[in-house]
C-alpha cells in the first residue's frame, strides 16, 4: 500500500434543471417585502464573458437582524412570522435575482455582519460559496479575517453597496476580470 493521496471523482454537471426543480411559492421572500425592516437584496450574475447567466439559483443564509443564527425549521413553508434565515432564487432570463431580507446583524461583538450566498448554475461542477457583507461598519470590515485576507480590490468585491432606498445590490461574476471572490472550506478537495 503507497501512500499516494487519492484525488475524489469531480462532481458532475446537473441541468440546467433548476427552474422546476428547486423553486418554492415565497422561496425568496426570508421576511414579507411589507414588513417595516424588510430590505431588497439584489443583483446580477454574469459569466466569464460578462453575459448574464439566465438560468442559475442562489440560496442565502444569514442571522437576524440581532445577529441570531435562526434554528427554526419551515424555510419551504413560509408562514410570514416565523424567521428562518435561509431563502433560494432563481435568477430571471437577464440574470437577475431579488430577496425580500433583513440586514444582518453581528454575530458577535464587533464582528462584521454577512449574508452567506450559495451559487448553482449551468457548468459548475460543484455550487460556489461567498459572502455579502454589508457596507456601513467599517472598522469591522477592515477587523474581518476573510476580507483582510483579500487585496482591496477583492476585498472590495465582497462588500455591497447600498441603494438611496436602502436596499443592497451585489453582482456576482463567475470568472473573469472582476471575478467574485469564492470560499473554498477544508472539506473542498482540489
Amino acid at each position: 500500500m503507497t501512500d499516494q493521496k487519492l484525488t475524489a471523482t469531480p462532481g458532475q454537471t446537473v441541468g440546467p434543471f433548476y427552474g422546476y426543480a428547486m423553486p418554492w411559492p415565497g422561496d425568496n421572500e426570508i421576511v414579507p417585502p411589507a414588513k417595516a425592516e424588510a430590505v431588497q437584496l439584489h443583483g446580477y450574475i454574469y459569466d466569464g464573458a460578462g453575459a448574464p447567466v439566465p438560468d442559475a439559483i442562489l440560496e442565502i443564509w444569514q442571522p437576524d437582524g440581532n445577529g441570531n443564527v435562526s434554528r427554526n425549521s419551515g424555510s419551504l413553508r413560509r408562514d410570514g412570522f416565523t424567521f428562518t434565515g435561509f431563502g433560494r432564487n432563481e435568477v430571471d432570463p437577464e440574470g437577475r435575482y431579488v430577496f425580500s431580507t433583513l440586514n444582518p446583524g453581528a454575530t458577535e461583538a464587533g464582528k462584521a455582519p454577512f449574508i452567506s450566498v450559495v451559487i448553482f448554475a449551468r457548468g459548475l461542477l460543484n455550487r460556489l460559496f461567498t459572502r455579502i457583507y454589508l457596507p456601513e461598519d467599517t472598522e469591522a470590515l477592515a477587523a474581518d479575517p476573510l476580507l483582510s485576507s483579500l487585496d482591496a480590490t477583492e476585498r472590495d468585491r465582497l462588500i455591497a453597496t447600498r441603494g438611496a432606498d436602502g436596499s443592497l445590490r451585489f453582482d456576482i461574476r463567475l470568472q473573469g476580470e472582476n471575478e467574485t471572490p469564492f470560499l473554498r472550506f477544508p472539506s473542498h478537495e482540489d
